[in-house]
């Protein structure tokens, strides 16, 4: 039964008062929405295995609600999604959707466009002029075969289609490159530039098509309203450009990071700003969609007023709105249209040929390039890619009554299969060499001084995640920065966790400034520009060669960009930062930063084709100024030596920290009670001991329980070993204060040394054995484990060092009273 919609109220009485909220136009309204964002979600959750990005599960989710699948049931149609209520949705929706490209504009940087390789311009000149031609020869087989799609002028039928099949998602590109881990190389590169130039010519394209159909009737006096739409859409980009964009830069400077907040009046005028665009381009008779997006071409990229407004709307437009208006297109397409062998056989043409237009278009530009095949019909697959822009420009093209249902359904599904084929083709027909490097060039520090190369270089790997990190690993940088061995070589590696968010990938991708290749701008973003003028100023000031690079990976696989990186680039020690903070109050307590950090320091150890050396920060480097080799400042550096190869490294990186002037180095031994050390057995904790160290601040723990147990690893062995690097460690370093302490209680006299507060940084082994009777924490061993706990009152940070072993020593496990 028709329903006035002039009728509808907004809000119920009641149900005490017999109304039914589903009649009322907000009550139903919340209904929708959380019905969509339940869908989607659970859709999401389902695709992540598939490793789909996000808007391929919003896509299905509103085709599921539409009248294609849920949609069959007709009382579930009238009663949640019916007629009167479309009007309402697709507003709230179009509302999200204005917002939403005034991002991407925001996310667009025409400079970066315009200093594009010749490949970039190239590949994206090839993946919009085939498709585009193959679009208008499928347009006069649509129109010829399908009813009632001749009723749309010739015109703008055929823009329409070249645009729908030559479009690239630029921000769906974006998030399918990072999670391929492609994103930071040269492939990811070309791709995101080309990306970034079809999406401009494609709105262009799209204008046209819209001016066009708004004069659909072919008469002189219609083409020459279509010529005047054209001539006021380019005078509205030059109003943008030349009027606004000085006045946005002004906005922006005087929203610098200097200033202490930002106005609120610059952000509601901005926002009222993209309001007032789409008005005028629809009043002009383009879409409004393409004033929002102009405006944000027209801001300032980089800075913090650009920061803060996608901060401020991302969350709430792509998390909320932007699923309503998949549900809007959903709701439109009707599957069931498609009926027959010779609609399906046109949806299978119309497929293949966007494929082929696409894909065979950029691989024969790119081989002209001469980028090799495998990469060539990558980047043809990935410029395949479309999704969201592609459904926007298709729900124009039916609001404007240029594809009718039919067109429409079969264009939806290409849509969504070309971009659901992407991410398994690209890991079927490319798979880079990633995650832990197959190079057989793996480092420990006493390789350095075996070899007899002399200008063999010290090459740390310095992992960052957050900027209070900086301070202590630079200190811990310039200590181990030696005057007489080889050349340091600093490489920094910013860790950014991928979000959901593509514009944060987008933009952390194209900024490349103070050597960083990528930026992320968004909490993230002021955080890296401070870790990247701190490493800057450092690698200046040091004499240290400094060399940045971003990691965006998610979190499960954080760390085999950190192999990857330590064995490519022959990496002699990874620094990590432990994932516990000890806050500067000087009340003991600490900051869990995230266990997910921890997670990945546990995966870096246990891959990790170098040495690797866990710092836990409490507050070294941040007393005093970095030391310099010509400073009197002295830091204070305890070694604690047990024995075992991960000692051993400790030892080895103590001798290099010795030769540093400003710094003063102690050597502890720990030997048994009649002198001698420990007899090749590596001093571990038993289950008992671990559970005593961590009460002790409580109750003291009796010695009457086997305090420690031990790995043998070829004890004969091991003692040489360690005899011969003390040997070598006191000729080197004669001036390093050394002395043994006799291990009666070895959890007490490490809790002594670590009380004690005569040390800034206490350098330890792992003490890494495999042992089932072992509960010792994965990260730090037992030693690191006690100095860490925050209840024994110690202030000197750690350093536990793990070194590098090519197979797990074999070993059996004995106790000690």
């Amino acid at each position: 039964m028709p329903v006035n919609i002039t009728s509808i109220k907004t809000a119920s009485n009641g149900a005490w008062q017999g109304d039914n909220p589903l009649d009322y136009a907000f009550p139903l309204l919340i209904v929708q929405t959380v019905l969509i964002l339940v869908v989607s979600r659970f859709l999401a959750f389902c695709f992540k295995p598939l490793r789909q990005p996000k808007v391929i599960a919003e896509i299905v989710g509103g085709i599921l609600l539409g009248p294609s699948a849920f949609g069959k049931n007709k009382k579930y149609l009238h009663r949640i999604f019916p007629a009167w209520s479309a009007p309402i949705l697709e507003s709230v929706a179009s509302i999200g959707l204005l917002f939403f490209l005034f991002l991407v504009g925001l996310e667009l940087n025409l400079s970066s466009i315009r200093r594009g390789s010749k490949r970039a311009v190239g590949i994206a000149l090839a993946g919009i002029s085939l498709p585009f031609i193959c679009g208008i020869g499928i347009a006069f087989v649509l129109r010829k075969t399908i009813d009632g799609a001749d009723k749309a002028g010739y015109g703008q039928f055929l823009v329409f289609m070249g645009v729908a099949l030559s479009i690239t998602a630029f921000p769906v590109l974006a998030r399918i490159l990072a999670e391929l881990k492609l994103l930071t190389t040269q492939l990811g590169e070309i791709a995101m530039a080309a990306a970034a130039l079809n999406d401009v010519a494609a709105w262009i394209l799209l204008a046209l098509a819209v001016a066009l159909a708004d004069g659909n009737t072919g008469g002189h006096k219609n083409a020459l309203v279509s010529v005047w739409v054209l001539l006021s859409g380019a005078a509205f980009v030059t109003f943008m450009f030349v009027i606004m964009r000085p006045a946005m830069k002004w906005v922006a400077r005087r929203c610098a990071p200097q200033q202490d907040a930002v106005d609120e009046a610059y952000i509601c005028l901005t926002l009222a700003g993209v309001l007032v665009s789409g008005f005028v381009t629809d009043l002009i008779g383009i879409h409004s969609i393409f004033g929002a997006f102009v405006f944000g071409l027209a801001i300032p990229k980089g800075g913090n007023f650009a920061r803060i407004l996608i901060e401020r709307i991302e969350d709430f437009v792509a998390g909320l709105l932007l699923p309503l208006y998949f549900a809007a297109s959903g709701l439109k397409t009707d599957v069931a249209k498609i009926r027959g062998a010779e609609a399906w056989g046109l949806l299978a043409l119309v497929i293949s040929t966007a494929c082929a237009g696409k894909i065979l278009g950029t691989f024969a530009v790119a081989m002209m390039f001469m980028i090799p095949v495998r990469e060539s019909l990558t980047l043809g697959v990935l410029m395949n890619t479309k999704g969201l822009v592609e459904l926007i420009v298709l729900n124009i093209g039916k609001e404007k009554k240029v594809l009718n249902d039919e067109t429409f359904a079969i264009l939806v599904l290409m849509a969504l299969f070309t971009t659901f084929i992407t991410t398994p083709t690209v890991m079927t027909i490319y798979r880079p060499a990633r995650g832990i490097s197959t190079r057989t060039h793996r480092k420990k520090l006493c390789d350095l001084t075996t070899t007899n190369d002399s200008k063999d270089e010290l090459r740390i790997l310095a992992c960052v995640h957050d900027p209070r990190n900086v301070p202590s690993i630079i200190a811990l940088i310039e200590s181990t920065r030696s005057t007489k061995n080889s050349i340091l070589k600093l490489f920094v590696m910013n860790l950014v966790k991928l979000t959901e968010r593509s514009s944060s990938i987008v933009m952390a991708h194209r900024v490349r400034r103070n050597g960083f290749p990528f930026f992320n701008r968004f909490r993230r973003g002021e955080c890296h520009d401070r870790v990247a003028e701190a490493f800057q100023g450092y690698s200046q000031l040091g004499r240290v060669m400094v060399r940045p690079t971003t990691a965006i990976s998610a979190m499960s696989t954080m760390h085999e960009d950190i192999c990857h990186v330590a064995g490519d680039k022959r990496i002699t020690m990874i620094i990590l930062p432990f994932h516990v903070r000890w806050r500067d109050e000087g009340d003991g307590l600490v900051e869990n930063v995230s266990q997910s950090w921890r997670e990945v320091n546990q995966r870096v150890l246990k891959d990790a084709p170098c040495s690797v050396a866990v710092l836990v920060d409490r507050g070294f480097g941040t007393e005093t100024q970095n030391p310099g080799p010509n400073s009197s400042v002295a830091h204070r550096v305890c070694i604690i030596f047990f024995g075992g190869p991960d000692d051993r490294e400790a030892l080895e990186l103590g001798g290099r920290i010795a030769e540093h002037p400003a710094v003063k180095v102690t050597l502890i031994r720990f030997v048994e009670k009649d002198g001698k050390e420990s007899k090749g057995e590596m001093l571990r904790l038993s289950p008992a001991q671990t559970q005593c160290s961590d009460q002790i601040s409580q109750t003291q723990c009796s010695d009457q329980t086997n305090s420690f147990s031990t790995a043998k690893m070829n004890c004969e062995k091991e003692k040489k070993l360690d005899e011969t690097a003390v040997a070598e460690f006191r000729r080197k370093c004669g001036g390093v204060d050394y002395r043994e302490e006799v291990a009666s209680n070895v959890i007490e006299g490490v809790l002594t040394i670590g009380k004690s507060r005569d040390y800034d940084l206490i350098v330890v082994g792992k003490g890494r054995f495999p042992s089932n009777m072992v509960a010792e924490d994965a990260e730090l061993g037992p030693i690191g484990d006690i100095l860490t706990s925050s209840a024994h009152g110690i202030v000197s940070s750690v350093l536990v060092i793990q070194q590098h072993a090519e197979e797990a020593p074999e070993s059996k496990v004995c106790s000690r009273v």
